[in-house]
Parts: structure tokens; C-alpha cells; sequence
């Protein structure tokens, strides 16, 4: 049987003090991503931000084609209203940008599948995460203060869009400042928490 030597004991328990500090930081790493027992699930938040952008761009690729195809009908009456050749020239053009308007549209298809295969990985990362909390043990996970739990200052107060369904609605803004100019506290510290 070999002696291990005093030096050789002094690398292992440095090595193992710097295994245990990687293990100590990636513990507070997934404590920051999905903190067990905390309400508003990163993973979740993220998965809907993106949905949302699928949608309002299906929406709004939606309107333009609408739109283009009216400007398409209308192109159509003025040409049946006229024999100049200068002003068929004019209305073809414009057929012409509508057909190119149509093609850059093909954008919104190719976003939404990104956009999934985004979500896609999401999915994996979460499954992953999930995993090693269950390893680690919720209960664990849940005493852990993470570093960095997000924006400060001004970056805190800019959330972009709200999802539908979720932040201050048009109808609260209204009812705050109903009555002769005169707002209702409640109202007040209901958009302003």
C-alpha cells in the first residue's frame, strides 16, 4: 500500500474546495433560473413572451396581406376604368410592389418556426434544470439566495408589452381618471403598486 504524501493531500482538498465552490455557484445559477416555490416561472414567461410574438406577427402579416389585396382590388377597378397606357403602366407597378409586399410576408412563417425551435430548446434546457433540482432537492434549492435576481434601476421598470391578460388594462387607466380630473386612491395604487 502506497502513502499518499502531505503534498499530495494539500492538492486533493484544494481541488476539492474548488469542485465544491463550481458546485456551490451552479446550485445558485439554477436557484436564479427556476427558484422552487417562487411564483412566475422563468422558463414559463419566456415560453409565452415568445408565443406572443408569434401571434402578434401572424396578426399583423395577417392585416398587411388584407390590405394589399384591397389595394390589389382597387388597382383593378382603376384599370377597368381606363385605357392610357401611361396610367396602366402606373397600376402595373404598383401589382408589381403588392407581389413583393405578398413574398417579403413569407417572413412571418419563417419567424413562427424559429421561433419554436427557440421554444423547443427552452423545453430541453427546463427538463434539464428540472432534473437537477430534483437531485438537489427543492427544499434546498428554495434557501438559496441567487446573485443577480434580475434588472435594477430603470432597467426594472421597463417590461415592454404586456401579454394579453396581464399588466394595466386601457379601461384602469380610464377609471383613474374619471370624475372632474379627481383620481380615486385605490385606483391610483392599484396601476402604481
Amino acid at each position: 500500500m502506497t502513502k499518499v504524501g502531505d503534498q499530495e493531500v494539500e492538492v486533493l482538498k484544494r481541488e476539492l474546495v474548488g469542485l465544491f465552490d463550481h458546485i456551490q455557484k451552479i446550485r445558485r445559477e439554477i436557484a436564479a433560473i427556476r427558484r422552487p416555490g417562487e411564483t412566475g416561472d422563468r422558463f414559463d414567461q419566456m415560453s409565452d413572451e415568445l408565443d406572443a410574438i408569434v401571434e402578434h406577427t401572424e396578426a399583423a402579416t395577417n392585416t398587411i396581406m388584407e390590405n394589399v389585396e384591397a389595394i390589389g382590388e382597387a388597382v383593378e377597378q382603376a384599370r377597368s376604368l381606363t385605357t392610357e397606357s401611361a396610367v396602366l403602366d402606373v397600376l402595373g407597378r404598383v401589382d408589381t410592389h403588392a407581389g413583393e409586399i405578398f413574398t417579403a410576408c413569407s417572413f412571418q412563417d419563417i419567424t413562427g418556426q424559429r421561433i419554436t425551435k427557440v421554444v423547443r430548446s427552452l423545453k430541453f434546457v427546463e427538463e434539464r434544470v428540472n432534473a437537477l433540482i430534483g437531485m438537489w432537492g427543492r427544499d434546498v434549492l428554495a434557501k438559496i439566495n441567487p446573485e443577480g435576481e434580475g434588472p435594477t434601476g430603470d432597467a426594472a421598470l421597463l417590461n415592454g408589452p404586456q401579454l394579453a391578460g396581464h399588466g394595466v388594462s386601457q379601461d384602469d387607466v380610464d377609471k383613474m381618471f374619471e370624475g372632474n380630473g379627481q383620481s380615486n386612491q385605490a385606483d391610483i395604487d392599484k396601476l402604481f403598486p
